[in-house]
């Protein structure tokens, strides 16, 4: 659905004049134009307790993400840029939403229903071409149809995008909704839901970058982290994804319980020479179907905590590699190495071409629906 201008002048004095300590709002403001002439939104989602998630619809990118300390200081903990422009012009996921298919598909060549699939292979940042996080113009990149809502307990944005058949190589139009909910349990909880009209795979995810401390402000390996998994799924020199299992116990991916990644990212271990440091796969621990406590973050100087709950079998723990301070975010200061962290819930990467692995074809008449749920509280 699109708005009319006024419409959106409308909601967006509702928003204002209504913010109230006890009121959950959405604001919504100008946030720029593409190149093809389509105009962009930012919209301000804010809860009863003063935590405020901000959201463009391009990409779906959460651009801030302004959270409680121990002290009630709100600071930014998503990494990112401050216009439309420098996230036209690169950008390395900060805050989207990925997809069609989140991750890598090697060679982006699968087989489905007994013929093969080409998709666009768009990266080899590994070594080897793979399809990663949805091609070109994946998910990230494209204009979504935004309906914000407020009730006594949220401020939500709910964004839909028809992915074209063909598009990226994908079979099938594929129509999709994401809707953000900024809980007054200070909760960000993210819900995926799509059908298609012909087979096709869907993986989608979402990659806000985090640092607890505040975007901006060093490294982030210096968290306490804590992943219920007792395997990853491996990756081979290309990172892509070796097909089996392994055990994290004795190896640095034992995250089990609360551990420093500093303390493990330069140990000696061919998967993290392979990956640059983290960047895998790692196979949760469930108990069944439903939304189940995945990962929790913690840093000590804020207290800040933030768990991460989902109903996906995979959670993706990624740990900066690539930022090499050529980006400079919104405090002015230049992203370096490690200095914000992904934990994506997924499907695990390359399912198509891996049958032990939970499926992710989607066919018509079934529905893809999940959801992840980024809780935040101090200690």
């Amino acid at each position: 659905m699109k708005f009319p201008t006024l419409f959106l002048v409308f909601l967006a004095s509702i928003g204002v004049s209504s913010a109230a300590a006890d009121q959950c709002t959405v604001s919504i403001a100008p946030y720029g134009v593409l190149a093809d002439g389509q105009a962009v939104h930012l919209y301000t989602l804010r809860n009863a307790n003063g935590m405020v998630a901000e959201i463009t619809n391009y990409g779906g990118i959460v651009t801030r993400l302004l959270v409680p300390d121990r002290k009630g200081k709100l600071d930014d903990v998503a990494l990112g840029y401050n216009s439309l422009d420098e996230y036209v012009a690169k950008n390395p996921y900060f805050g989207a939403i990925v997809g069609l298919y989140g991750n890598r598909i090697d060679d982006g060549r699968f087989v489905l229903d007994g013929k093969t699939i080409q998709v666009t292979a768009n990266s080899d940042a590994g070594g080897e071409a793979v399809h990663l996080h949805g091609g070109t113009q994946g998910l990230d990149k494209v204009v979504w149809d935004p309906v914000p809502s407020v009730d006594e307990d949220s401020a939500r944005l709910s964004l839909g995008f028809l992915h074209l058949d063909g598009k990226e190589g994908f079979p099938g139009n594929v129509q999709i909704e994401v809707v953000y909910s900024l809980t007054n349990d200070n909760e960000l909880a993210i819900s995926y839901h799509a059908t298609t009209d012909k087979p096709t795979v869907v993986n989608l995810t979402h990659h806000t970058y985090f640092n607890l401390k505040g975007e901006g402000r060093g490294t982030a390996l210096d968290h306490e982290l804590m992943i219920r998994a007792d395997s990853i799924t491996p990756v081979d020199a290309g990172l892509v994804t070796a097909g089996d299992y392994m055990p994290v116990k004795g190896t640095p991916f034992d995250f089990n319980t609360p551990t420093l990644p500093l303390d493990r990212i330069e140990k000696a271990h061919r998967q993290l020479e392979y990956g640059g440091g983290f960047d895998h796969n790692w196979v949760l621990n469930r108990k069944g179907d439903g939304l189940e406590l995945a990962a929790t973050v913690y840093e000590p100087t804020s207290g800040r905590l933030m768990e991460v709950l989902t109903e996906e079998p995979g959670l993706q723990y990624y740990s900066g590699n690539f930022l090499d301070g050529s980006i400079v975010g919104k405090r002015g200061v230049a992203y370096e190495k490690r200095d914000g962290f992904c934990l994506e819930t997924q499907h695990f990467p390359d399912s198509p071409n891996h049958p032990s692995y939970p499926s992710t074809t989607l066919r018509p008449g079934e529905v893809y629906e999940t959801i992840t749920v980024y809780r935040f509280s101090v200690r």
